[in-house]
Parts: structure tokens; C-alpha cells; sequence
């Protein structure tokens, strides 16, 4: 689902939009914008960052918070299933925009351009596409593993979650958001948690890591200029033993 022009526009401006095209009404719920860039900021702890240092970044979609990523180390990885978000992502990292259609209502579109902020660096963030399920084992460790709402769409998160300790360096950060939205289409009920997504996540991970934050984050995705998905995410921060 995540290769259509629909969903690849959605996302292009969810990343990079600019506040008056996410949301051009006075009354909407404006705190809940710009969210791939809270995902990093307001879960990492910057000032505990070794240098060198590298960071993963699970479902990255079309690539803004893995540059954000990129302020805070020396090298970047960004990985998603889909292979249209991918050369998206990578294509913003060579040229730093990308045109796409804005869609107002109907059949209504406008052109809009997608553009890494200025002040980003785009040098040393790579993009591939893998499965977070299955990743490639010579993928070695990072300081920072960042997954945004991506465990309610794997079909078997637990095997995210049995890779994850294997991925982070001791010291190093885990941060997860979700929505937890969990739906049959993507994940088969049997593999939900069977409690709070938070008591899932500190049985599965515990052994581990430790959680060091919790925080509610709040985001928007616009379908057309009158029809918007408001959702607020569970954030956590976990420091590997």
C-alpha cells in the first residue's frame, strides 16, 4: 500500500510540509505538526552522544527525521519497506527538494515542492529498503536506533524487538514511537500485546534496556485541505545496559 502516488504525496508533505500547507486553519491542532522532527528532538538525549557516532533509523518514510538524525552523528541510515519512500528519501538527499502534488479536494491538486531544511546535513545519510523484521546482518551498531510508528504496521514486531539489543551499543538510545493502532490488515491479532503497548514494551525490553522517558506526542497527517488524521503517539527513550 505504501507504493502508491497517494500515499507517497501524503508523506512527502507530512515530512516537509510547511505549517500553512499541513494545516491552513487557524483553529486546527497546531502542536501536532512538524512530528518527525519531535520524534528526534524531543526524545534524544544530545548531550550523552559519543562522537563518532552512527544512527539507524527504522521506517524512515521519506527520510526528514533521519536528517535530523544527521545533526547529532556522523552517519545515517534509513531504512523502509517501501521502495517508492526510499528513492524519495534518497533523492531529497542529492538535490535537497523534490517536487509533488498537493491535493486540495477531489480531483484538485496544486504543485507543492518538498525541501530539507537549509540547516540540515544531507552528506552521509544513506537511504535502502529493507524489512524491519528481516534486516540485513551486517548492518552493525549504532548509538541511536530510531523506529517511528512502525511497530503497529509490522505483521511480527517481535522480531524487531528481538533484533533491537544487537543494533544499540551499550550506552547507546532506543527511540520509539507509536500510535498503537492495531489493526488486523497489518499485524494478525494474535501477535498484539496483550496488555498496554507500554507493558508490552517494558516486558520485551527490559532485559536490555532501560526506559529513561516517556512522552505523548501528538501528530497530524492531512488527506485533503478539509480532511485531516489526528493521532497521538506513545514516545519512549531507552538506554541499552
Amino acid at each position: 500500500m505504501y507504493e502508491t502516488d497517494r500515499l507517497l504525496q501524503e508523506y512527502l508533505l507530512f515530512h516537509y510540509g510547511q505549517p500553512q500547507e499541513l494545516l491552513p486553519w487557524p483553529d486546527g491542532p497546531h502542536s501536532a505538526l512538524d512530528f518527525p522532527r519531535r520524534t528526534v528532538e524531543e526524545l534524544l538525549d544530545a548531550a550523552s552522544i559519543p562522537v563518532p557516532a552512527r544512527a539507524l533509523d527504522l521506517g524512515c518514510a521519506v527520510g526528514r527525521s533521519a536528517f535530523h538524525l544527521r545533526h547529532h552523528v556522523t552517519e545515517v541510515i534509513g531504512i523502509d519497506f517501501s521502495h517508492r519512500f526510499v528513492q524519495a528519501a534518497a533523492d531529497l538527499a542529492t538535490t535537497g527538494h523534490l517536487p509533488y502534488r498537493l491535493h486540495e479536494e477531489g480531483t484538485r491538486y496544486r504543485d507543492a515542492t518538498a525541501t530539507v531544511p537549509s540547516h540540515l546535513q544531507r552528506d552521509h545519510v544513506h537511504f535502502e529498503q529493507g524489512d524491519a523484521m528481516a534486516l540485513r546482518q551486517d548492518l552493525g551498531r549504532f548509538e541511536i536506533v530510531h523506529a517511528a510508528n512502525l511497530l503497529c504496521r509490522l505483521s511480527h514486531p517481535q522480531r524487531l524487538l528481538d533484533r533491537l539489543p544487537e543494533l544499540v551499543t551499550p550506552g547507546g538510545q532506543l527511540l520509539i514511537t507509536t500510535p498503537c493502532t492495531w489493526l488486523a490488515e497489518f499485524t494478525p491479532p494474535e501477535n498484539w500485546p496483550t496488555d498496554s503497548t507500554l507493558d508490552w514494551l517494558d516486558q520485551q525490553l527490559q532485559a536490555h534496556f532501560t526506559r529513561e522517558h516517556r512522552q505523548d506526542l501528538p501528530f497530524l497527517i492531512r488527506e485533503h485541505a478539509r480532511k485531516f488524521q489526528w493521532s497521538v503517539a506513545l514516545g519512549t527513550r531507552w538506554r541499552r545496559h
